[in-house]
């Protein structure tokens, strides 16, 4: 009999690791209440991540694909320091700006750069997701309910484009549409959210971007092994 072989991750995955510690440190930092630690290690989760997928991507050409997910993490990065960035201006609106321009060019990437298959049928799931957000939070949105409306659709958008793509990507969105869901209660409805979900909506973004930033390495490396254009 042969022993099996243990798994091992490839070379290039490696490069992910400085983002997984400062992503947990962040998360601890959270839970604990630490936010001497917490503040800073938030701004630096975006550059490690880009850090991240420039090392992993090493060997690969540059196009499109990661064209695309630098712009995405670039404006996510504005969208997580948007207090510190943008002092002179109102916190969640800016932020909501940011990240909707992420969730823009992550559409546009999932959409029309790396899709293998057709929208899944299932995909309207996010649709009812949508709705029912809106639903629950309305009473609570007053001046920002168009702005919330727009961003739950390019929201939705993203998760649902990244199921045309490959399953690290289509789970990465799932997490980070969970991770704004969670937010979204605890902005307007913060008497009903505990204490621990404040690092479980960093836990499910840090999951969610860092999935999908590997998923697009992936493809990447996948379709060059395959001559794909």
């Amino acid at each position: 009999m042969h022993e099996p072989r243990a798994m091992t991750l490839p070379v290039w995955a490696w490069g992910f690791a400085p983002y997984a510690v400062i992503s947990l440190v962040h998360v601890i930092a959270l839970a604990v209440s630490a936010d001497a630690l917490a503040g800073p290690t938030k701004l630096l989760l975006m550059p490690a991540l880009a850090i991240a997928v420039l090392w992993s991507g090493r060997g690969t050409s540059w196009g499109r694909p990661f064209t695309l997910l630098f712009l995405a993490l670039a404006f996510s990065w504005l969208g997580d320091g948007a207090a510190t960035f943008f002092p002179f201006a109102p916190e969640l609106p800016v932020m909501l700006g940011c990240f909707g321009l992420a969730h823009l060019a992550y559409i546009w990437l999932f959409a029309r750069v790396l899709p293998t298959r057709r929208l899944p049928a299932w995909t309207l799931i996010y649709a009812l997701w949508w709705v029912v957000l809106l639903v629950a939070l309305w009473p609570r949105l007053g001046a920002l309910t168009v702005a919330v409306a727009i961003y739950g659709v390019v929201l939705a958008g993203t998760a649902a484009t990244a199921a045309r793509t490959y399953r690290v990507i289509a789970v990465g969105a799932a997490f980070f549409l969970a991770s704004d869901t969670l937010l979204a209660f605890r902005l307007f409805t913060p008497e009903a959210m505990p204490p621990w979900t404040s690092p479980l909506v960093m836990l499910t973004y840090t999951l969610g971007q860092g999935l999908i930033a590997a998923g697009v390495v992936v493809a990447v490396r996948l379709r060059e092994r395959m001559g794909t254009p």
